[in-house]
């Protein structure tokens, strides 16, 4: 009999999270991943799909489904009085999504570019943008408008946030692969302690090197190695 995956739906995880235990439904491993598998192959022909900048071989390769590896995921539902307007989180491999929980596709980069893309997006400063424009959904296109600095790989507090966010955001053995691409065995993600609570605002603005509030306008935008993907998958 073919395994069984959950299915994510946007409680399926939160802030720091990969799983709350709700889950929109489930789905047998075989079916699914023959559908996603051809799904994906079609979307690739339109030039607009993040699929497009995927090579042959890889589309090729069911066992590169984005289904089968960690990625970032995030909650399309938000309103004005929740505590955070981003929810993002890193969820396990073979999980499938529906569309109140978008994906961040990684076309190029590392696992350690992933991880400071994380932090970022679950920081206090990164959420104060989405604060200011975005009210019932995250949409990509809001998501796009974000502020991301990138002051190049090997910046000190570039590679902390990154540090941090592996080790909040890789929980247990499920993660294990992605946490030794960045460089961080999972048995030493266990301790928040060791991480400070979370990626503070206090580095990020130093990273962005931003004032009390953020100024639109002074840093490179865009996730540069990641693609939204919205489909379900």
């Amino acid at each position: 009999m073919s395994e069984v995956w959950p299915v994510y739906k946007g409680t399926s995880f939160n802030l720091w999270d990969p799983d709350t235990g709700v889950y929109y439904d489930s789905v047998y491993a075989d079916s699914i991943t023959e559908h996603l598998h051809q799904k994906r192959q079609s979307q690739s022909r339109t030039s607009s799909s993040a699929f497009a900048e995927v090579s042959e071989e890889v589309l090729g390769d069911p066992a590169t489904l984005p289904c089968r590896h960690a990625r970032i995921a995030f909650r399309d539902v938000t309103k004005p009085t929740n505590t955070r307007t981003i929810v993002a989180a890193l969820i396990p491999p073979d999980r499938v999504l529906v569309h109140q929980a978008p994906y961040l596709l990684r076309t190029a980069g590392s696992a350690r570019d992933e991880a400071y893309v994380l932090g970022i997006l679950s920081s206090m400063p990164c959420d104060w943008q989405a604060r200011r424009t975005v009210e019932l959904h995250l949409t990509f296109e809001q998501l796009s408008l974000l502020t991301i600095p990138d002051p190049g790989e090997g910046h000190p507090v570039r590679d902390r946030v990154a540090v941090l966010s592996t080790r909040l955001a890789a929980r247990d053995g499920r993660f294990r692969e992605w946490a030794a691409e960045v460089g961080i065995p999972v048995s030493d993600t266990a301790d928040d302690s060791a991480a400070g609570g979370g990626v503070g605002a206090v580095r990020v603005r130093r990273l962005c090197r931003l004032p009390l509030w953020p100024r639109r306008g002074r840093h490179r935008r865009g996730l540069r190695h990641l693609r939204a993907s919205g489909a379900v998958g």
